[in-house]
């Protein structure tokens, strides 16, 4: 799959896109109907909320799930992210699920990722992106992804390592910052239905409210950087910040669909 010129500049000018309705609604019931045991799984790579059993984030799944695995080589991602980087070659920095469960999803505070991925991944420079996948609805009710326009322009600003917050650490932004930076962008906050996917620049900055609804809001999360931008600090465990620094090869556009297929019958 290839981007326009337009979608390009879009990008670009404002350092995120929303491209609606990008997956069937057959591919994201497939991997939904993945997501409920993942989370129920006791492992390292799955983090849960402050002081709940509420599950926040499942890392690195697509290397102990098939379905995953199949979606963090799908063309409908890795070429739009090949052309906006302008690499022959990208590797998978992260891949997660993010929760948002109902009642219980928690914050993510105003932050750039390009800020953690310097401060504790030593990556280069920020030739890194985001794909967000909705699994589920994103809508104004169920902690949506909230961006500042344009903020990915201003490079990478100072911020501070937040480790009490919430149960995830992160490099968060004063709130005097982010006050001038939206009295000068505004807010939005791209909303779609499931199987929309939204394309952001690694230095815009963005956060999400809590999930008081009845509502869970499942993304799928791809944080994708050119091999010759490889992280050189290796502190965080690999299943947050992947050393692996193998090309993504991609996969046929049918490849979730026939992995449904695949497994009918034995479902039946």
């Amino acid at each position: 799959m290839k981007l326009t010129q337009a979608q390009i500049a879009e990008f670009e000018e404002q350092g995120y896109l929303l491209l609606p309705n990008l997956f069937s609604a057959g591919e994201i019931a497939t991997l939904n109907g993945e997501v409920p045991g993942m989370f129920a799984e006791h492992r390292t790579e799955v983090v849960r909320e402050k002081g709940s059993v509420a599950p926040r984030t499942a890392f690195h799944v697509q290397t102990w799930n098939d379905a995953f695995a199949l979606l963090a080589r799908h063309p409908r991602l890795i070429e739009p992210a090949t052309q906006l980087l302008g690499a022959h070659a990208l590797y998978m920095h992260q891949f997660k699920i993010n929760a948002k469960a109902a009642f219980d999803g928690a914050v993510w505070q105003w932050h750039q990722d390009y800020g953690t991925w310097y401060e504790d991944d030593d990556m280069p420079s920020p030739r890194a992106m985001n794909i967000a996948l909705f699994l589920e609805e994103a809508n104004e009710f169920n902690g949506p992804l909230m961006f500042i326009p344009k903020s990915h322009r201003r490079g990478r600003l100072e911020a501070g390592h937040d480790v009490t917050t919430t149960s995830y650490p992160l490099w968060t932004i004063d709130n005097a910052t982010i006050t001038r930076l939206v009295d000068e962008g505004g807010i939005v906050a791209p909303k779609g239905p499931a199987g929309s996917a939204l394309l952001f620049h690694c230095n815009i900055v963005h956060a999400w409210g809590s999930n008081l609804t009845t509502w869970s809001r499942w993304i799928v999360y791809l944080s994708l950087n050119r091999c010759d931008n490889a992280i050189r600090r290796f502190t965080r465990p690999p299943h947050i910040a992947n050393r692996d620094f193998t090309p993504i090869a991609t996969l046929p556009d049918d490849c979730l669909i026939r992995y449904a297929r695949e497994r009918r019958p034995a479902a039946e």
